[in-house]
């Protein structure tokens, strides 16, 4: 694929980007908010930029790339793409009402993607004319350094369909891991609930947040503590996924701790507010 379009510049939208672009493919990049497309290319080129610095991109290549990255307020500007992936905020409204757009922009064969974590492909392929072209395309943070993208298939996901996705996750240099339509999917149902029981943790008073981090990460060989990656991840986006589980699975192991929930509603959403179970201001 020649050119894509994402849609959603936060951190997953530029991550996105900068890939296709390093890897050869015009991208355009997609958001409402001027300043948010302002912070995602100075983002990409920060990254880039250390990429240069450890010797694993020149810096042609870097200024290649991020000539490849158009960046545009209207979602009309998608219309080109050979695939777009959304990866706008984990809130199911906002993403039903991007892909009932976007089926109206894209042209008719082109493959509608999101990069949700949890919401059900089902249930935002339904909202297009072409279910049998929209699929799950689940990148890791930080996109640039993760491996693995988790291709979930809806109940009318094609072959073709999801041949393509896999194939084009190889071509970037990614392992595509595919899985099937449950809330969560794989990788958030197994690891949320872990986020969940060590926020519980600090809640019941077994341990400070440090503690924790420090037993996952020394006893089970963790490269980061569930609390560190939760601040990493947004303690709203953990509650989110919690939300979904709970709801779509009708278990109460999924219910989201208090505290987390009190967190959030103080604002508290970890690296991207300045503070988490972490003070990041310093």
């Amino acid at each position: 694929m020649k050119r894509i379009a994402v849609v959603g510049a936060g951190t997953m939208g530029n991550g996105i980007a900068h890939v296709f672009a390093q890897q050869g493919t015009q991208v355009t990049l997609v958001d409402v908010d001027q300043r948010q497309l302002d912070k995602a290319m100075a983002t990409i080129r920060g990254n880039m930029d250390r990429q240069v610095k450890k010797q694993t991109l020149t810096e042609a290549d870097r200024d290649a790339a991020l000539g490849r990255i158009q960046p545009a307020t209207a979602l009309d500007a998608a219309a080109a793409a050979e695939l777009v992936i959304e990866a706008a905020s984990e809130a199911t409204a906002l993403k039903l009402d991007l892909f009932r757009r976007l089926d109206t922009i894209a042209a008719p064969g082109v493959i509608l993607a999101t990069n949700t974590s949890s919401i059900s492909i089902t249930l935002i392929a339904a909202q297009t004319k072409r279910p049998d072209r929209v699929i799950g395309m689940h990148f890791m943070n930080p996109v640039p350094m993760m491996q693995l993208v988790e291709v979930i298939r809806g109940v009318a996901t094609s072959d073709a369909t999801a041949g393509a996705v896999m194939e084009t996750a190889r071509a970037l240099g990614k392992t595509p891991v595919e899985v099937h339509d449950y809330p969560g999917f794989v990788a958030n149902r197994v690891l949320m609930p872990m986020i969940n029981e060590a926020v519980f943790c600090v809640m019941e008073g077994v341990a400070t947040p440090e503690a924790v981090d420090t037993v996952m990460k020394l006893g089970m060989n963790h490269p980061l503590g569930p609390l560190a990656l939760a601040d990493l991840i947004g303690l709203d986006v953990c509650l989110a996924i919690l939300e979904v589980l709970h709801r779509g699975l009708g278990d109460d192991k999924y219910r989201p701790c208090p505290l987390l929930k009190n967190m959030v509603a103080a604002g508290r959403l970890g690296r991207k507010s300045g503070r988490g179970f972490y003070d990041y201001g310093k």
